[in-house]
């Protein structure tokens, strides 16, 4: 039962994390967009404007990266196969996903799987997907069949 609980403890998380980001990445888009609209200032404003412009972009960028693999998560506990290793099927343990919610790799497939360079692409399309409501999981949908 420890194992549910805490399963339950790291769909909070992700679900807090993933509001958040949603917050961050729609207050950067805008700071991205107010950017590109002011013409005004010399050169020096000009460049730093630029610098802020990419420093922005790049934030957003790992944000909306760290999203995706947020939202993969939550699916993957709608599914009912969170916490289960794509790579060996075996059950990631409970330090890894306490240390990494999103993973979806034991340690030594994903270690394997960088060596190897097969990694999945990520799926931006559903980052802002708001079709499917927090409440779908139940505990029962967190415990993997580890038979």
């Amino acid at each position: 039962m420890a194992r549910k609980d805490s399963m339950m403890a790291l769909r909070q998380i992700l679900i807090r994390r993933r509001d958040a980001l949603r917050t961050a990445l729609a207050g950067d888009l805008s700071l991205l967009k107010e950017l590109r609209q002011q013409n005004n200032g010399d050169v020096i404003d000009a460049a730093l404007d630029t610098a802020q412009d990419e420093i922005s972009s790049q934030l957003a960028e790992v944000e909306s990266r760290e999203l995706t693999h947020i939202e993969t998560a939550l699916e993957r506990m709608r599914h009912g196969n969170y916490g289960k290793c794509e790579g060996c099927a075996q059950p990631i343990p409970l330090a890894r996903l306490q240390a990494l919610p999103y993973a979806t790799m034991c340690i030594q497939c994903q270690r394997e799987a960088e060596k190897s360079g097969d990694l999945p692409a990520a799926n931006l399309n559903r980052i802002l997907d708001l079709g499917v409501a927090d409440s779908e999981v139940s505990a029962g949908d967190l415990e993997i069949d580890v038979s």
